[in-house]
């Protein structure tokens, strides 16, 4: 009796270890790029500069209101992380979605845009107010990504991605945030919650 009761015990134990392991995995980086310094306008006419993004885990991406195909359900799979965080009482974060349009996305249309996705804009800045030979720089310099005007058309074609950034205003990370295609990367939703929460928790990659 004693034989099996101290078995089990071993069994609980064990299992608790490898949960915790599981839970306290190491958060690996795969980029290391310093944010240029910035000054630009959020949805609600009110500045948001580099100061503002660092303190906080940020995740951020590129999108534009005018966009036919991977916008939308990339701003959806956002606020789906925007969401899965809160129900995890995670509130120590932001989200920064930088437009690529910003002629066209004024604040005011930024905000009825966002408005769709019955969004909490407490910690969701969509910006604008600069040019976009700007947005195209800090997308090359500061992300290691592309945008640029489509030849011909009113699109812009830019990253798919979402971006980790730490306290420091480091881009540590970068996901897939929508499926392009049928035999594309899935959105990776548990993964980018946890890797956030890391971030959270013990502070910038050093």
């Amino acid at each position: 009796m004693f034989n099996a009761i101290k078995k089990s015990s071993m069994i609980m134990i064990s299992a608790l270890v490898l949960l915790a392991a599981c839970s306290n995995r190491d958060f690996e980086p795969e980029m290391e790029k310093k944010i240029n310094d910035f000054s630009v306008t959020d949805q609600n006419g009110e500045p948001f500069e580099l100061a503002d993004l660092k303190g906080k885990v940020t995740l951020v991406d590129f999108i534009f209101t005018n966009c036919e195909t991977v916008c939308p359900p990339m701003t959806f799979n956002m606020s789906k992380i925007q969401r899965m965080l809160a129900d995890e009482g995670v509130t120590d974060y932001q989200i920064a979605s930088f437009s690529v349009d910003p002629e066209r996305d004024t604040p005011e249309v930024l905000k009825e845009y966002i408005a769709q996705y019955e969004a909490n804009e407490d910690n969701w800045f969509l910006l604008t107010g600069y040019d976009q030979k700007w947005i195209s720089q800090l997308a090359a310099e500061s992300f290691s990504t592309i945008v640029f005007d489509e030849p011909d058309s009113d699109q812009v074609t830019h990253s798919v991605r979402f971006y980790l950034v730490d306290q420091n205003g480091t881009v540590v990370k970068s996901y897939f945030g929508t499926k392009t295609s049928a035999d594309a990367e899935e959105v990776q939703y548990d993964l980018i919650v946890s890797d956030l929460k890391h971030l959270v928790k013990v502070g910038p990659v050093e």
